[in-house]
């Protein structure tokens, strides 16, 4: 019998977690639109992904002491009101970072004319995410340009660029930052007119981080201008209600779904079922199937082709805008890119 004394919300299109826990707590499976003020009244715990909004407006009310997001950011958290009102929260950084850097890389093989080494990519943002892709952008033989002023003022050393920098030398700029609008380099709209019209060499954008890294007026503007090239789009400003004009203007468009690998999956919401079972002090549980302990060192160009595809996405979403939420939510798993190399 589960243990009443313990009440858990776990948003439904979390993949992995269904009845694991049910012996241990009293659980309901809830879609986000339905994870309300009234449903989190009297819960203790929540297992949730990037939809839910977690703040005075949903908790204001609750008994709410834990949250436990299945994701890399925690952007939709309020974590000064969470702090303040001591709700533990925890995150899961890094899970599904081998499968942004396999779309990314899947995404410039399908968009770029010349060889991978003949371009200089930009990594914005060298976190968990950024470092795998600087680390497979330099086995393809491509000039890496790293910015990350955090890491920069931290480490030292001369390998680190200005945005300023990257503007005016990078053939492809990615971004891989969290979203944030205070401190010392906030990250809200740091791709904005301004950078545009820096760029020097029509690179391709790649949005993989939070829409609103990017200002999309500006993007959209840029475009018309020719002061980028193709553009590549997972995250978007006010998403599922995207922009159908910067839609149009997309080489690749996805519906944030860059990081959705089953592997990626596995890796949230097992951290996310760690999170609970610690806090709440349940027996551990565990995710069906092997998680891979670490992301491949390197890979080959076949290996990421094969693996992925972001053409028929494309012309999905193009196809049917309104279905953002419906794609992301039934997005069909893929696998990981495995550890390999080009041939001489």
């Amino acid at each position: 019998m589960p243990n009443s004394n313990i009440r858990l919300i776990i948003e439904k299109n979390i993949p992995f977690v269904k009845g694991l826990l049910d012996e241990y707590a009293t659980i309901q499976y809830l879609a986000p639109e339905d994870i309300t003020p009234t449903a989190v009244r009297e819960c203790d715990g929540l297992m949730i992904r990037t939809r839910t909004r977690c703040d005075d407006a949903l908790l204001a009310k609750s008994e709410v002491k834990m949250i436990a997001t299945a994701t890399i950011g925690t952007d939709h958290i309020d974590l000064d009101y969470c702090a303040g009102r001591s709700i533990t929260v925890v995150n899961a950084p890094g899970c599904n970072a081998p499968a942004v850097a396999q779309y990314v890389f899947a995404s410039l093989l399908h968009t770029v004319n010349r060889p991978l080494a003949a371009h200089t990519i930009a990594v914005v943002g060298v976190g968990h995410v950024g470092s795998i892709v600087a680390r497979w952008a330099k086995g393809f033989d491509m000039k890496v340009m790293l910015c990350d002023p955090f890491r920069q003022e931290a480490e030292g050393g001369d390998e680190w660029y200005s945005l300023d920098e990257v503007a005016a030398k990078a053939d492809i700029i990615t971004f891989h930052t969290p979203l944030t609008r205070e401190g010392a380099h906030p990250t809200f709209h740091m791709a904005d007119a301004d950078f545009f019209a820096k760029c020097r060499r029509m690179p391709v954008i790649i949005n993989t981080a939070r829409g609103p890294v990017i200002d999309t007026a500006a993007l959209k503007e840029a475009k018309r201008l020719g002061q980028v090239g193709p553009l590549v789009i997972d995250c978007w400003e006010n998403e599922p209600a995207i922009d159908l004009e910067l839609l149009a203007s997309t080489a690749i468009a996805t519906p944030h779904i860059a990081g959705y690998s089953a592997e990626g999956k596995k890796r949230a919401s097992q951290m996310a079922l760690d999170a609970i079972t610690t806090f709440f002090m349940l027996p551990r549980v565990s995710v069906e199937g092997e998680i891979p302990p670490a992301p491949a060192v390197t890979v080959s160009k076949a290996d990421v082709l094969a693996t992925y595809d972001p053409v028929a996405e494309t012309k999905a979403l193009k196809a049917h805008p309104e279905d953002f939420e419906k794609m992301r939510n039934t997005y069909s798993l893929r696998t990981e890119v495995p550890e390999g190399h080009d041939p001489l």
